[in-house]
């Protein structure tokens, strides 16, 4: 009987006609070049507060912690410079763009205006080099989020960064707070991700699904795409990722150079998590803790103690620790990948020897939370009203050829999803393929069967999700998956509110 590899493609009933990617590279919508007027400023209100910040996406170098990396981020730091305001207010962030290509600015999970939502060729024209575009945008809900690049494959290089909007009515029961960013990493290693894509890309049909052998990364030093018959990955993620990448990152350091966040025996600390990476999904423990999620995605949880947890691309959990005395190991392991480590950092609240990078924490071979299984608390919850439309998304692809897409093809040749303001939308969400997907819905936060409230679901193989949110935010907004490469390719859509 022949087995049947991790690269057996997975088509979801599509033809290959259905698939043909003449698109495939173009870094926008398909629209006319200057549709889109820079919208007007905003007026702040009496008494609101108002942030403003400029942001520069620039070619530089960074350093991974010994390793130097030639790159593209924001004001030269990688992750890019914190952005924090409270609920509520005014926020004024400038793009100065001197990369030698167009880029955007998307702030990822915000229920903001369409104006600002940093979509290229659907809710604005791309930032052209040497110019600048400012956003102006209120952000209504407290939580953990961050902001990205949404052009090409510029979200695997390093243009992201942490995004806290703060509650004013929290009382902050906490001695300590960290904000933990997880990241995949190739750019500059040999490798850009605009080549490892044209690698993905180049492999032809094959008879059997096996994708070629590719060069192992050489000392670490250099990724490749991920080819050949490869472990089927964590359960219950199955095939998780595309890329082999030679470092994983904790706030852009690798585990050999790893960031020490130091407390006191006792404390209270609350723990942003972010995954900001391309391709990878990340189970994550503290070594000798048990982890109490409080939020997914910026919205309350009833609290759940977990040894370990998964986050998914774009996933944010805030999480709280009662931390020990000593010296303890932060790993974030990558799911189904077995080259190219995993990302460390260190918490000190005493004596102890800084953990190895190789370190192995027991936390990690027990149960692993899957975020979408949380209970929202009460106030979380949207409230309960009857279904108005109910439409279907659907996940499609094959890893050879390499296309993927939503409802039969890939973006700018699919049918947006069209709704209409004041309804309560359901999209049930289905997942046709053999690996795991994490889809991510612009402008809104949605609601699980549970009530859990998010704006990016992981997807394991095969599974479907009835996700509902209220059409109170018109314009025309994206839905895809948020692996860097599938989104790139063509999995993508539009929901757009119709006039």
């Amino acid at each position: 009987m022949k087995s049947i590899s991790r690269r057996t493609v997975f088509t979801g009933g599509l033809g290959a006609a259905a698939l043909t990617l003449a698109a495939c590279g173009d870094r926008t919508a398909p629209t006319d070049a200057g549709a889109f007027p820079q919208p007007p400023a905003l007026t702040p209100k009496a008494g609101q507060n108002v942030l403003t910040q400029t942001l520069t996406a620039a070619p530089t170098t960074v350093d991974l912690g010994g390793k130097t990396v030639s790159t593209w981020a924001y004001d030269e730091s990688l992750p890019g410079p914190l952005i924090r305001a409270t609920a509520g207010d005014l926020l004024r962030i400038t793009l100065e763009n001197s990369l030698p290509e167009t880029s955007t600015i998307h702030w990822h999970g915000i229920r903001l205006h369409n104006a600002a939502d940093g979509v290229p060729g659907m809710t604005q024209d791309p930032v052209e080099p040497d110019t600048s575009f400012t956003y102006e945008f209120v952000a209504p809900d407290p939580g953990t989020y961050f902001l990205h690049s949404h052009v090409g494959l510029q979200l695997d290089r390093g243009l992201y960064a942490p995004l806290i909007i703060d509650d004013p009515d929290e009382p902050g029961d906490y001695d300590a707070e960290w904000i933990v960013t997880l990241d995949d990493w190739i750019d500059g290693t040999g490798q850009i991700p605009d080549e490892v894509l044209a690698a993905l890309t180049s492999a032809g049909p094959s008879d059997t699904g096996d994708m070629p052998m590719g060069d192992e990364p050489a000392d670490g030093e250099s990724g490749s795409t991920d080819h050949g018959d490869m472990p089927m990955g964590d359960e219950p993620w199955g095939d998780a990722g595309d890329v082999t990448y030679p470092h994983f990152l904790i706030n852009g350091r690798i585990p050999e150079a790893p960031q020490t966040f130091d407390a006191k025996p006792g404390q209270r600390v609350r723990i942003r998590l972010i995954n900001a990476s391309a391709d990878t999904i990340f189970a994550l423990a503290l070594g000798d803790h048990d982890l109490s999620v409080t939020h997914s995605d910026g919205f309350s949880v009833e609290p759940v103690t977990a040894k370990a947890l998964y986050l998914g691309m774009g996933e944010r959990y805030d999480v709280a620790v009662t931390v020990k005395d000593g010296m303890f190991p932060l790993v974030a392991r990558p799911v189904g990948k077995t080259s190219g480590g995993q990302g460390l950092a260190v918490l000190r609240t005493g004596a102890g020897e800084v953990p190895a990078p190789d370190v192995q924490v027991r936390e990690l071979d027990g149960e692993v939370l899957i975020g979408s299984t949380l209970e929202p608390s009460e106030a979380a919850r949207l409230e309960d009203r009857a279904v108005d439309t109910e439409l279907e998304l659907s996940i499609q692809g094959s890893m050879q050829p390499y296309q993927w897409a939503i409802n039969g093809a890939p973006y700018g040749q699919n049918t947006p999803l069209s709704i209409r303001e004041g309804q309560r939308v359901r999209i049930i969400a289905i997942n046709e393929t053999m690996m795991s997907h994490p889809l991510h819905i612009h402008g809104h936060t949605f609601a699980l069967p549970s009530g859990l409230r998010k704006d990016t679901v992981m997807m394991a193989p095969m599974e479907s999700f009835a996700l509902d949110f209220d059409a109170d935010n018109p314009g025309r907004w994206a839905a895809h998956c948020h692996n860097a490469y599938h989104q790139e390719v063509g999995m993508m859509t539009g929901i757009d509110y119709a006039s």
